[in-house]
């Protein structure tokens, strides 16, 4: 039986943040909590309606943004 793994392992190639040029911990981490936060973020702004609004539509953009941020700032 194959062990799969719990977590993803997300790999960024070409990166000029760090002397191997690879990042691993960053996108990984961004990328668990862009969806942890979307789990929470988007049903959210869609049961409160808030959706049709610009407050809502950021809401809904947060993951996104969230992942960004924590990828660029482990630079490993």
């Amino acid at each position: 039986m194959p062990i799969i793994p719990i977590i993803p392992i997300c790999f960024q190639c070409g990166t000029n943040q760090n002397p191997c040029r690879c990042k691993v911990v960053g996108p990984t981490a961004g990328f668990v909590a862009c969806i942890l936060a979307a789990v929470v973020c988007w049903p959210a702004s869609i049961f409160c309606g808030c959706w049709a609004t610009k407050k809502g539509s950021d809401m809904l953009g947060y993951p996104v943004k969230l992942n960004g941020q924590i990828t660029d700032t482990i630079p490993i």
